[in-house]
């Protein structure tokens, strides 16, 4: 019988000789949301929306290689959403509940930092978190998926929700 992974927190490693904190070659770092997402508020609106959505297809990207990570340690794809919402208030990125029905990954967010550290906006923030749902939905279904953002704490919503599909047109299409 396999013993069950360390929690997240466990397996990091902070090196203070190099500067580096380290889930195996994965590297992190701290960072206020405030400073992180005054970025984008910041940017003119026109700057803004390809700003945040890059900043999605970049967490897209590099949260597939952990999402693939969590994958390994087994247990399918509810297993994986399940790890991934562990992990997600051990990174400072809220309380996540996920919901996982055919075709479709739902997940709530509680306190999502970026909503907070963007502070009030007219459009949903937290491109983040779609970026990182995206990516769970894709390996849960075994094929390019889309994430939207159907609700944000920065509009005014209690909590932040986002729902990942199967992409229906284009496999290689984003989720916007």
């Amino acid at each position: 019988m396999t013993s069950p992974p360390l929690p997240f927190r466990d397996r990091l490693v902070f090196d203070a000789a190099t500067g580096e904190i380290l889930d195996e070659t994965r590297r992190y770092m701290l960072i206020r949301p405030e400073a992180l997402m005054g970025v984008f508020r910041r940017l003119p609106p026109a700057m803004r929306a390809p700003a945040l959505e890059a900043f999605a297809e970049s967490v897209f990207e590099q949260g597939s290689d952990s999402a693939r990570a969590y994958a390994a340690m087994g247990g399918g794809g509810e297993a994986l959403a399940r790890t991934v919402a562990a992990t997600a208030p051990q990174l400072g990125w809220g309380i996540w509940t996920v919901e996982i029905a055919p075709g479709r990954l739902s997940v709530a967010v509680e306190n999502s930092p970026f909503a907070a550290g963007f502070g009030p906006a007219e459009g949903p923030v937290c491109h983040p978190i779609r970026g990182m749902v995206r990516a769970v939905g894709t390996l849960i279904f075994g094929r390019a998926a889309q994430a939207r953002e159907t609700a944000c704490a920065a509009c005014g919503a209690a909590l932040c929700r986002f729902e990942a599909t199967p992409a229906q047109d284009d496999p290689a299409v984003g989720g916007r």
